[in-house]
């Protein structure tokens, strides 16, 4: 082995005394190979050289043998398991006396304070992973008369026996006349009674001159969610259990399908139109639904996007989407 040099001979190197106190496990503290047991608290500072050198002098043999004595060594294992199993079980003890102690003394607190002594019961929050429960905010909804969102009224038909939108509609001044279109809307809206029995969402929707359609979901925070196809995500997410997507096996098909039709709002020539309408084809095949065997917010979104195109015209769609708009129109009464 190299020979290695004593780091800071002339300091004499005060270890700190606030750490536990490690035996020594090397093969000069084995009584058998030096010849006594104070040398099992050598100091943590003498080099590991010094050592194999002590060891070697005394046992006689040669530096070119191996340092390595496995029985020794199998008897220091043994020896320490021992003591520190031992010493292991006192603290134990020690620490569950001193815990059967503290529950006594909490006890008589408690009989003295005369605070109700069941036990803890788990919340909902604690049940779903730690996330707390909030009621639900009333939503604020931004929309031009030219983009009406009839994503709101198909939902509130075909919700009508599982989940309540309540649709409050306000003018904003920037807007002089909304038109005969949007007052139609507001009528169908108002036609649809609400159900106090049923869960419900308030919606202001709030007729202004801005580009795209948003919704606001929080009153302290603005951060708006833009586009209609976003909006019925939302609307998706907090309505009722049959139309959450997020755990069925063609949550990715309903985004899909709601991403065409969010790129169908915004094609500028029938003819990119109508390549969008051939996708929904795509992604329809030989379904009833985007969803499959039942209607989703994927067939809400289509359906909606096609009511406001109306360059796409009965020639445009496919024998399978005729089809299913005859289906969906019975859902969502438009």
């Amino acid at each position: 082995m190299y020979e290695l040099k004593t780091l800071l001979p002339q300091f004499d190197i005060k270890l700190p005394t606030c750490m536990y106190h490690l035996k020594n496990v090397s093969l000069a503290a084995d009584p058998l190979a030096s010849g006594s047991s104070t040398s099992a608290t050598t100091s943590a500072s003498t080099s590991s050289c010094k050592l194999e050198a002590n060891w070697i002098s005394k046992t006689g043999r040669n530096a070119a043998t191996c340092a390595l004595d496995l029985d020794s060594l199998g008897r220091q294992i043994q020896r320490l398991l021992k003591d520190d199993t031992a010493s292991v079980a006192a603290r134990q003890e020690k620490v569950l006396k001193q815990l059967e102690e503290l529950k006594a003394q909490l006890g008589q607190i408690r009989a003295g304070l005369g605070v109700c002594g069941k036990t803890f019961q788990h919340t909902t929050a604690f049940q779903n992973g730690g996330l707390k429960e909030v009621p639900l905010q009333d939503v604020v909804i931004n929309g031009h008369p030219n983009f009406i969102p009839y994503a709101l009224l198909a939902l509130k038909n075909a919700w009508r026996d599982l989940y309540t939108i309540d649709v409050k509609t306000f003018t904003h001044s920037t807007m002089a006349d909304i038109g005969p279109a949007a007052r139609e809307f507001e009528a169908n809206l108002a036609k649809i009674p609400v159900n106090p029995a049923l869960p419900k969402i308030s919606v202001t929707l709030i007729w202004k001159n801005c580009e795209h359609t948003e919704m606001i979901s929080s009153p302290t925070m603005y951060v708006p969610i833009y586009g209609e196809v976003n909006i019925i995500r939302y609307l998706g997410r907090v309505g009722p259990a049959e139309y959450r997507y997020e755990g069925s096996p063609l949550c990715n098909e309903i985004d899909l399908v709601l991403d065409i039709c969010y790129q169908l709002l915004r094609c500028n020539t029938h003819k990119t139109q109508v390549a969008m309408v051939r996708l929904l084809d795509k992604r329809l095949q030989k379904q009833q639904y985007f969803g499959g065997s039942q209607m989703s917010v994927a067939d809400i979104g289509v359906y909606s996007s096609l009511i406001r195109m109306p360059a796409i015209t009965d020639k445009d769609l496919t024998p399978a989407l005729l089809a299913w708009r005859k289906r969906a129109k019975l859902v969502v009464q438009i």
